[in-house]
């Protein structure tokens, strides 16, 4: 980038060429109207020597910059060659003299208000100088060279007035090149302190967490801030320019609000669903309102975040609300029945024992026990659910649950041929303080879903691992993987596999899964799923390094 003192050198340089070819050009058209008007030998000797002068000027503008002294140089000079052209085209009686205007306001401009006084006062001395030397010293003049000079009293006057003028102008030209200075000096530090102002602004706006977006009165895109483009998978040239509508996937409602109009309806806050480019499912919490500026309304401000989670925290909050209230009385009254339930099948199994039974109505009692049995098991769940047992807790090695697990199910009478169980656990021990009972059913309710949900076969991976030790010298989280080949599960209905009673297979309670969340909930964990209709699923079970259980005693 060009320094502001060279763009001003290279300005002086392009100057002086053309006020030289200016004034050669004046030189010839006087020399062919009126020959012998000006020596022309020596005046055309002046203008090679200020061109030569000039290619020089443009060779050293480099060195110029970094010393001063030949600037102040090039301008001493220039005003030499003035006073030369003017004491060649007759001295006091000289129509050149305005010339030294052009080096005093060349030296305020570069060199600012020294400058100008140092090239005025240089002029006047050399303007008097040469004055002194047409009366006092006539054999000085240049050869063949006839001058009417006008009377001593008059040359002085002149003199007088061109010495008040090449001050006045040193003066005024510096005054305002000081001026002009201190204008740029005061522009470059609202430049700067704009410049400051609008990257602390932009700062602010790409250090938000919500996603911030303006448009303009017709839903136009302009800004798309660093938060927005997180969220949205949207890059900010994508979206700049584009209509809101399009890019947030606003309701159909918000196509009432943009355009210019009398009454604008009530600007909504509004969750909506949002699908990402990489097909991911979001809830967005959006609240619009207008962008106000001194015109009036120009447009809109969308401030807008990610509230999948929160919405989803919000209804298992509410679901655990209406569970607790039911859980506690369901719990009670499932324990009751349990002991008449107790009782029924055992009088049913001594009735079919001592009396004689046809073929069909010991069909009949068989369905009755078989239907005793079914329920009671759903009761134990149920209770298993609603009121966990005491912890035990102690130092297990998870892997051993893995491990046994995938061997029981081995001789499970849902596995088939086309099943096949692969573990994936560490060399080393996978140390946890929990209750090995309810490990273990964590690791076989998912492992037996899983199976379930692959009636045509599949391999199901059990597998786990420990996260790397915290900063603190903590223990990471364990982790606990179960992955299968099998049905999958649709988006929209992965939020609701943990509610009681939504069992996907016969001959299920519908409540393992429950169990398990529980679990883990109580243990302070959380339980991650994974799923495409037809690709399989994955389970995540991470369980953290302080257990954080908290019992409901039985």
């Amino acid at each position: 980038m060009i320094s502001p003192l060279r763009r001003k050198l290279l300005w002086l340089i392009a100057g002086r060429a053309a006020a030289v070819t200016l004034l050669l050009g004046s030189a010839i058209l006087i020399e062919l109207h009126s020959p012998g008007v000006l020596p022309i030998d020596p005046f055309f000797l002046m203008i090679g020597v200020t061109y030569a002068l000039t290619a020089l000027y443009s060779l050293l503008l480099a060195q110029a910059e970094r010393q001063r002294w030949i600037i102040d140089l090039q301008l001493g000079l220039d005003a030499a060659i003035v006073s030369a052209v003017v004491y060649l085209s007759g001295g006091v009686a000289s129509y050149f003299t305005p010339l030294y205007a052009l080096p005093i306001i060349a030296a305020s401009t570069i060199q600012s208000r020294r400058g100008g006084v140092m090239v005025g006062v240089l002029s006047a001395i050399l303007y008097s100088g040469l004055v002194l030397v047409q009366y006092y010293a006539p054999f000085a003049l240049p050869h063949g060279s006839v001058v009417l000079l006008p009377p001593l009293r008059l040359a002085w006057f002149a003199v007088g007035l061109n010495l008040f003028g090449f001050v006045a102008v040193a003066g005024l030209s510096g005054y305002l090149a000081e001026n002009l200075r201190r204008a740029d000096e005061r522009l470059a530090d609202a430049s700067n302190q704009i410049a400051d102002l609008q990257a602390f602004s932009q700062h602010v706006i790409d250090s938000l967490t919500s996603g911030l977006a303006t448009s303009d009165i017709d839903g136009r895109l302009m800004t798309f801030n660093r938060a927005a483009e997180a969220i949205t998978g949207v890059p900010v040239a994508g979206a700049v320019g584009r209509p809101a509508l399009d890019v947030l996937q606003l309701p159909e409602e918000f196509g009432d609000l943009f355009g210019p109009q009398q009454e604008r309806p009530p600007l909504p806050r509004v969750d909506f669903g949002f699908v990402r480019n990489d097909g991911r499912r979001l809830e967005l919490g959006l609240s619009t309102a207008p962008l106000l500026t001194p015109r009036g309304e120009t447009g809109f401000l969308f401030t807008f975040q990610d509230v999948t989670n929160v919405r989803r925290h919000e209804r298992e909050a509410r679901a655990q609300q209406r569970l607790a209230a039911v859980g506690e009385m369901a719990a009670g009254i499932a324990h009751e029945i349990r002991n008449p339930l107790a009782s029924m099948s055992g009088s049913i199994q001594i009735l079919r024992q001592e009396l004689p039974l046809t073929e069909e109505q010991s069909q009949l009692m068989d369905i009755v026990l078989r239907e005793s049995d079914r329920l009671n098991d759903t009761i134990r769940s149920f209770l298993a659910y609603a009121r966990p047992q005491r912890l035990a807790a102690t130092r297990i090695d998870i892997r051993q649950a893995i491990t046994e697990t995938a061997r029981l199910l081995e001789n499970n009478a849902e596995l088939s041929d086309a099943h096949t169980i692969a573990v994936d656990v560490p060399a080393e021990e996978t140390w946890y303080e929990a209750d090995e009972n309810q490990i273990r059913q964590i690791v076989w309710n998912l492992a037996t879903n899983a199976v379930r949900a692959m009636p045509d076969g599949g391999e199901l991976r059990l597998s786990v691992r420990q996260e790397p030790t915290a900063a603190d010298g903590r223990p990471g989280a364990v982790v606990i993987r179960v992955e299968d080949q099998g049905v999958g599960i649709a988006q929209e209905e992965i939020d609701g596999i943990f509610q009681p009673f939504r069992g996907g297979f016969a001959g299920g309670t519908g409540l393992g899964l429950s169990i398990v969340h529980r679990i883990v909930s109580d243990y302070g964990g959380a339980v991650r799923v994974a799923s495409q209709r037809g690709a399989g699923t994955q389970v995540e079970v991470t369980l953290p390094s302080t257990a954080s259980a908290r019992p409901v005693l039985s």
